[in-house]
C-alpha cells in the first residue's frame, strides 16, 4: 500500500467529519422537531436489517483469516446461520447454531 501524505489523510478526516455531521444534523436538527410521514417512517425500520448484512457478507465471502479466498467452512456456518433463524424465527438460535458449525468445521480442518 503507498504511503500517503499528511494533507490528504486529514482533508479525508474532516471530509468525513463534515459528511457525518451533515447526516447527524439533517435527522436531529432539522427534522428532529417535525413528524415524519408514515410511509419513511416505514422504511425507516429496515435500516438495521440492511447494513448489517452489508457488514457480513463480504467477510463470509472474503475473509480475512484466509486471505480472502472463499472458505467452504465460512460459508457453510453463514449458511446454517440464515437457515437456522429464518426457519426458526429466532436469531439468537440462528448466531448459535452458526457459530458451533463453524467451530466444528474448522475442527474438523474444512
Amino acid at each position: 500500500m503507498p504511503a500517503l501524505d499528511h494533507t490528504t489523510i486529514w482533508i479525508v478526516i474532516v471530509g468525513m467529519a463534515l459528511g457525518s455531521f451533515a447526516l447527524r444534523f439533517l435527522f436531529i436538527g432539522l427534522v428532529g422537531d417535525r413528524p415524519l410521514p408514515p410511509w419513511f417512517l416505514r422504511h425507516l425500520r429496515y435500516t438495521a436489517v440492511a447494513i448489517v448484512p452489508a457488514l457480513v457478507v463480504p467477510l463470509a465471502i472474503w475473509p480475512e483469516a484466509t486471505g480472502g479466498q472463499t472458505d467452504p467452512a465460512r460459508l457453510s456456518a453463514a449458511i446454517i446461520t440464515v437457515a437456522v433463524a429464518v426457519l426458526s424465527k429466532n436469531a439468537f438460535a440462528g448466531m448459535l447454531s452458526g457459530a458451533a458449525t463453524l467451530i466444528v468445521l474448522l475442527y474438523l480442518g474444512l
